[in-house]
């Protein structure tokens, strides 16, 4: 489950609460609020899953860049060897392979930008959006402990005028 769905699930469970009079506190659904929780603990590591997919598919478009720029520079020696014999062609021949060498390598190094920018944009983009669960997690618990304090502050008097009689 996307993680930003849930998100919204807690925020609404939220939303939908009871408000505790003269307070900035709400009556939570203690069980929604944990199932809604533990779903998160469930789809966290799918995000994870999903960066780690990502990097492996930047490794893979670098080994098909690199393997490219090997089989480039390959053709280039062979072409090379083969033009050897004649004089005024070798020296063509050099700076025709040496230019597709660097040309080869000019590509593999722009696709491994490319693929590094995708996938540090898309795990910016992942970490901001957990940070911002975790947070809004942290303030329902928050919210929750200081409710359950109030509430515990408001028996303690009555119990002692309970005891008083």
């Amino acid at each position: 489950m996307d993680i930003l769905h849930l998100v919204d699930r807690l925020e609404e469970l939220f939303n939908e609460s009871r408000p505790i009079w003269f307070t900035n506190n709400v009556i939570v659904d203690e069980d929604r609020m944990l199932d809604i929780i533990d779903q998160m603990r469930v789809a966290i590591p799918d995000q994870v899953k999903k960066a780690e997919k990502l990097l492996a598919e930047r490794d893979k478009m670098l080994a098909q860049a690199q393997e490219e720029a090997n089989r480039t520079i390959q053709l280039a020696r062979e072409k090379g060897e083969g033009l050897l014999e004649r004089d005024s062609i070798v020296e063509a021949a050099q700076v025709k392979a040496a230019q597709i060498i660097d040309q080869a390598h000019a590509e593999a190094e722009v696709t491994r930008i490319e693929a590094d920018n995708y996938v540090l944009e898309t795990l910016t983009r992942m970490e901001i959006e957990m940070e911002r669960a975790l947070n809004q997690v942290r303030n329902g618990i928050r919210a929750l402990h200081h409710t359950q304090q109030q509430a515990q502050e408001a028996e303690v008097p009555f119990n002692a005028e309970e005891d008083a009689r």
